[in-house]
């Protein structure tokens, strides 16, 4: 009873972090600059830590071509002998306090956003949106010339451009562009078009009122309009360093990230330290695949960016995004059952991200592991579907639920740590 207590009393406490964070977009820098323990020859990889043998393909190419990209290697062949003479290192993105999308590597020089919650001071970093997920991206695993090209543009050009950006805006508040997105239709994990289309108008009176010459404004502006995806990353971070001010939190039972590198997946709870729970990476549950692809071509589920739905957005905010619903291959009452049963399982309702067809009810936040397995409803998360080969790409998009095991888990460790 006394540790009912207990828990019951974290919960408030983590949730409260939860609501209260405000996070806020301060600065765009290389990785090696902000992120702490950065080095040139670590890479970042999305989902819990993986050695090179256990990894899939797609992450394996983009690691691959991180290392060309950072000229450690002048092409793919040399870059895989770099890696098995181990003259490269690799840490999981959540032991830096960073997220990446798929099959997200990060690397020393890439351009990062930086975002502060300005509430608990606490900060966390994700790369930037390379382009929706049929361009050929190094998240996707492609590694081809053009990708490579692609990114010493992003970071010579737009890391530069967004700093400005930034730092004139004085910072942008990520928390209040989530919030006015999803009253127009984004869930801010796979539809970020109304967010990023509200970073565009901000970004084009700015470089406008710079010192930015028209022929270096326009690639940028173009590069960002052309990828409804571009806020995802940012809001990637958002939630990354709002779920870090909840995470830590004795007795808790709150989940503070969900995250996969497309072999594992794994879950972390406030109350049980940077411990990950794992169990085998899902496949797509529903959904809807490219046409001339099959269920079979589709690698498990990778990446960071299901550190929304503990922040209460992505799939535990469908109901606010018919758009999303169809796209997955639901419809718009599909999207409500979800957030309902997602309701079933977290402590609270969040008090800024609230959804106009629900007469402003706020999204479901703060998975609660008890209520997992009690209800035995897993958390949704909605994702693109990559090929299981390197650099195909995108092949659709779906839902899937986190595995029950990892939950499983995380009660044997809770129940011995707190006996």
């Amino acid at each position: 009873m006394e540790n009912n207590k207990r828990v019951d009393e974290a919960n408030q406490i983590a949730i409260e972090r939860i609501q209260n964070s405000t996070p806020i977009l301060v600065d765009v820098k290389p990785a090696i600059n902000v992120i702490p323990g950065m080095k040139k020859n670590l890479l970042l990889c999305a989902g819990p830590p993986i050695r090179w043998s256990q990894m899939c393909e797609p992450v394996k190419a983009a690691i691959l071509g991180a290392i060309v990209y950072e000229e450690l290697a002048d092409d793919l062949r040399e870059a895989e002998q770099i890696v098995k003479r181990e003259e490269v290192t690799f840490s999981s993105t959540h032991n830096h306090n960073a997220v990446a999308p798929m099959a997200g590597v990060i690397s020393a020089s890439m351009p990062v956003f930086v975002v502060k919650n300005e509430t608990y001071g606490n900060v966390a970093y994700s790369n930037l949106n390379e382009g929706v997920g049929q361009t050929k991206t190094l998240r996707f695993g492609a590694n081809n010339e053009k990708v490579i090209n692609r990114l010493k543009w992003m970071r010579e050009k737009l890391g530069p451009a967004l700093k400005i950006i930034v730092n004139e805006s004085k910072g942008i508040n990520l928390k209040e562009v989530i919030a006015a997105a999803i009253r127009r239709g984004d869930e801010c994990h796979n539809r970020n078009k109304a967010a990023t289309d509200m970073f565009f108008q901000k970004a084009t009176i700015v470089l406008l009122r710079s010192a930015f010459k028209r022929e270096e404004i326009l690639p940028v502006l173009e590069f960002i309009l052309a990828n409804p995806h571009f806020f995802l990353n940012m809001s990637m971070a958002a939630s990354k360093a709002t779920m870090n001010a909840a995470h830590g939190v004795e007795y808790s039972t709150v989940v503070t990230a969900m995250s996969t590198n497309g072999v594992q997946f794994g879950v972390r709870i406030s109350g049980l330290g940077d411990d990950w729970f794992t169990a085998p990476a899902p496949n797509q549950d529903e959904g809807k695949l490219f046409k001339g692809f099959v269920s079979q071509d589709a690698n498990p589920v990778f990446g960071d960016s299901y550190i929304s739905e503990p922040a209460g957005i992505g799939a535990f905010a469908m109901a606010a995004s018919p758009a999303i619903a169809e796209f997955v291959g639901g419809t718009p009452e599909y999207g409500l059952e979800i957030t309902r049963q997602m309701g079933k399982i977290t402590l609270a309702k969040h008090n800024t991200f609230r959804m106009p067809c629900l007469n402003y009810e706020g999204t479901p936040v703060g998975i609660d592991f008890r209520k997992v397995l009690q209800t035995n409803i897993m958390p949704v998360i909605n994702t693109g579907l990559a090929h299981r080969k390197a650099g195909i790409g995108q092949i659709g998009a779906g839902i899937a639920r986190a595995p029950k095991l990892c939950f499983e888990k995380a009660k044997v460790a809770f129940e011995r740590k707190y006996k």
